[in-house]
């Protein structure tokens, strides 16, 4: 039996949904949770190495899930629309939002004092900068198996 149109089309977003949360989600853990830590204890890399290293990669990282963030939306709008896949959206698209329009800013501002000669005070922007993303990455995990568990 061959599926109509709209069915095939909301099967092929379904699969979006499922390859653009994994394929996320992995990038998001390799570079926040294994990546960011491990460079600041290679050899030879200075403090002010690292966090140059760290504001070009998550600046450029935060581009790329602003288009992801689209992509997501718009598998979501186009395939099934359960509950719970608008919900773990929800809270992706305001994480990227509060990356994108504070907390990247706050920490470039504080990476900026460093390059300057001046270390930062201390303050909880790192904590919850690392926090965020484990939301962000469980929400993915939540959107992408759901997408996979259920095709409808």
């Amino acid at each position: 039996m061959e599926l109509k149109e709209s069915q095939k089309q909301k099967n092929l977003a379904t699969a979006a949904q499922a390859g653009i949360a994994f394929t996320w989600a992995g990038v998001v853990l390799g570079l926040s949770f294994i990546e960011t830590p491990l460079k600041f204890h290679a050899p030879g890399v200075t403090e002010v190495i690292a966090v140059g290293i760290g504001r070009l990669v998550f600046s450029t990282l935060n581009r790329i899930e602003i288009v992801l963030s689209v992509l997501l939306s718009w598998s979501v709008v186009r395939g099934s629309r359960e509950p719970i896949k608008w919900r773990a959206l929800g809270v992706i698209v305001a994480i990227v939002a509060t990356q994108t329009f504070w907390l990247l800013p706050a920490l470039d501002a504080r990476a900026q004092l460093l390059f300057d000669g001046t270390p930062p005070e201390p303050s909880l922007h790192h904590i919850l900068f690392i926090g965020i993303e484990g939301i962000k990455v469980l929400a993915l995990f939540i959107l992408g198996s759901v997408a996979v568990r259920r095709k409808k």
